[in-house]
This record gives structure tokens, sequence and C-alpha cells, in this order.
């Protein structure tokens, strides 16, 4: 909470002190000196740190209000988190299920361990036939450069 409000003192601050274009509205507003902003901003603080001893049934209030403002926000931002978790879970489950979904790496022409062992024993083996076998390998023929 303090965060917040020290961010919006700043920014504030930032935005006062920036340069300013001059046109025919700004003639109008009345001039105020740096000195005179930082002395007012002085009494400002000065007021708001006696306003407790002035109304401490408001401070109290105030006090209690805060902590369960600082509460909803704490549960909100456990509600956020888990939301983003169960929404990161799920990306990651559906990316295995389309992993798991994709088609095998192997072809099928090269047994994976286990897989071919029923199929090697139903394939008949010593497939040549004669004349298969009767060809003689004739190596390529060589050519004149």
């Amino acid at each position: 909470m303090r965060f917040l409000l020290r961010i919006t003192f700043w920014l504030g601050l930032v935005l006062v002190l920036l340069p300013r274009d001059k046109t025919p509205e700004s003639g109008k507003l009345p001039n105020i000196g740096a000195a005179d902003a930082v002395q007012a901003a002085t009494a400002a603080v000065s007021d708001v740190s006696q306003f407790c001893k002035r109304q401490p049934a408001a401070c109290e209030v105030g006090g209690q209000a805060a902590t369960i403002i600082g509460q909803r926000a704490q549960d909100g931002a456990k509600k956020i988190y888990q939301i983003i978790n169960d929404k990161k879970e799920q990306i990651t489950n559906d990316k295995n299920e389309k992993t798991d979904k994709k088609a095998p790496d192997h072809t099928g022409s090269i047994a994976v361990a286990g897989e071919g062992d029923a199929m090697a024993s139903e394939a008949p083996r010593d497939t040549l036939t004669q004349d298969d076998l009767a060809l003689e390998w004739r190596g390529p023929e060589a050519t004149a450069n």
C-alpha cells in the first residue's frame, strides 16, 4: 500500500515539474513558485501526520480498512497466480498430448526392438530364386575420359 502511495506521489511530482507549452489558458493560471509549493507540501504532510491525534476513531477505521484492502489484494494476487499456473499446466498438457498423437519416428522397414520378432518368424527366408542366384555381379563399366 505504501509502495502505491509513493509511486503516486513521485509520478505526480514528475508530472507537475514537467515543462509546459505556452498556451492562452496558461496565462490565466496562478503563478506559484517552487518554494511556495514545497512549503505547502510540507504543511500538508505535517497536517496528515497530526490527523490521527485529532481523529483517533477515523484513523482506527482507516487502518482496519487498509488491512482489509491489503488482504483482498493478496487474495486477488493468489487467484491470478493460480489462474496463470493452471493455464500453464493446461498448455503443457496440450503439448504433451500433441506429441503423443504424433506419428512414430520409424517407418517400419527396420523393426523396433521387440516389434520385429513376430514378423521375423512369419517371413520366409531365402526368397531369392535360382535364376537370381545364377547371375554374376558386374560393377559399373569404366568410362573413357
